[in-house]
């Protein structure tokens, strides 16, 4: 049997016809760019996520660099964020010229680790305006938490240490759009916890456009404008440039294709829970446990809905890479988020890293691999996955 790692074509043959109705109209109106169908989107998005601004740009990581570059930080600044995370949550930071200061993560659910954080800040000086300064004397200006795999951070815990050293919060849910958190005991949705938060809409997330897109939700009105501005060079009105920004505009054509695929949002999020729940009883059923780590689900028991919402189903294993061989032999797709802590990352190298500096981090990248999962994933698939790898564990 033959199980790649995702297969978009079910659901495209479930929603072809609307989509390209869609797209359609867009042709036939000639209207590109800034249109009502991103203005439609932005509503809806804000509307979803419960945050009084959307503002849709080209992808998710020209989302992290646009609110660098509207937020003004640039050379002597220092940005905090995860050792474990896709490249452009460290890149962008480096490309308007501040610094990535990387933490180590939480061993189980592979976040940013608040303990880490913590000591970091602690070890950090304080100028007498408040600032916080690294040891190289940068000034720190955010902590960029990272929601990997569909699973929110410890926002309780991050928040509480923003506000005791005088932090911004820029919520990195690329990957967890719609996912949920019991946040001060209210159910919040990630990206609206703080005041800044963003998205990717690449193909193979949850909620994936036909190409890039990405979108980054905000409380403040005045943020929300400059944001607007920065996606169209730093313009308003035209021609006329305040400050330097990008080319960073969400297309028709993208918004139109999104608009069509946000009512379904819930409902693949929960199917693919539900796929994760099968995996977890058929690992259990083949006595998988003890040679296997599963994705943890922390807000389980929190009364939450989309507690976790399983962009990806990664387990950890000491054996991954000789696990992932035997399972490409009997044509079952995997991949590995990420090989190479960002710490490690041969661009990085002028920050000085060294090997064992973040050894959960290291660990992560040693062992976990991704395994199939989507909404229309079926159950034969799934115990032909698990019982795969029984075989391989049992030699």
């Amino acid at each position: 049997m033959r199980v790649p790692l995702l297969d978009l074509s079910a659901q495209y043959a479930a929603l072809g016809e609307p989509i390209r109705a869609q797209i359609d109209d867009v042709l036939a109106t000639q209207q590109f760019i800034l249109g009502p169908r991103l203005e439609a989107f932005e509503k809806a998005i804000a509307g979803y996520c419960g945050s009084p601004h959307a503002i849709g740009v080209s992808s998710g990581t020209d989302a992290l660099l646009a609110v660098l570059m509207a937020l003004g930080v640039g050379r002597g600044d220092a940005i905090i964020t995860s050792a474990y995370s896709f490249f452009a949550t460290g890149s962008c930071v480096a490309r308007v010229g501040a610094t990535p200061v990387f933490i180590d993560i939480e061993p189980n659910t592979c976040n940013i680790s608040p303990a880490a954080l913590e000591r970091y800040l602690s070890e950090c000086t304080r100028d007498d305006d408040g600032s916080i300064r690294t040891a190289k004397g940068e000034k720190v200006r955010a902590i960029v938490p990272v929601h990997l795999y569909g699973l929110c951070s410890e926002m309780d815990a991050i928040q509480q240490i923003s506000e005791r050293f005088g932090l911004l919060v820029i919520e990195d849910a690329a990957q967890a759009i719609g996912a949920e958190y019991p946040f001060h005991g209210k159910t919040t949705k990630a990206g609206a916890m703080d005041e800044i938060g963003y998205f990717s809409f690449y193909p193979s997330k949850n909620l994936g456009a036909a190409g890039d897109a990405g979108l980054v939700i905000c409380r403040e009105e005045s943020l929300a404008k400059r944001l607007r501005e920065c996606r169209q060079h730093g313009m308003e009105p035209r021609y006329f440039h305040h400050f330097i920004g990008g080319n960073f505009r969400l297309d028709e054509i993208q918004a139109a294709v999104l608009n069509v695929k946000l009512p379904f949002l819930d409902g693949w999020s929960a199917a693919r829970r539900a796929v994760a729940d099968f995996y977890r009883e058929e690992f259990d059923r083949l006595d998988l446990t003890n040679q296997i780590s599963l994705p943890p689900e922390p807000y389980r028991e929190a009364g939450l809905t989309n507690h976790h919402i399983y962009h990806q189903y990664v387990i950890h294993t000491p054996r991954r890479d000789a696990l992932r061989e035997y399972l490409a032999r009997h044509e079952i797709g995997t991949a590995i988020y990420y090989p190479v802590g960002l710490h490690q990352q041969k661009c990085f190298e002028y920050l000085g890293y060294r090997e064992g500096d973040f050894p959960e981090t290291e660990r992560a990248a040693r062992e976990t691999l991704a395994l199939p999962i989507y909404p229309e994933l079926t159950r034969p698939a799934q115990r032909y996955v698990a019982e795969s790898i029984a075989e391989f564990f049992r030699g």
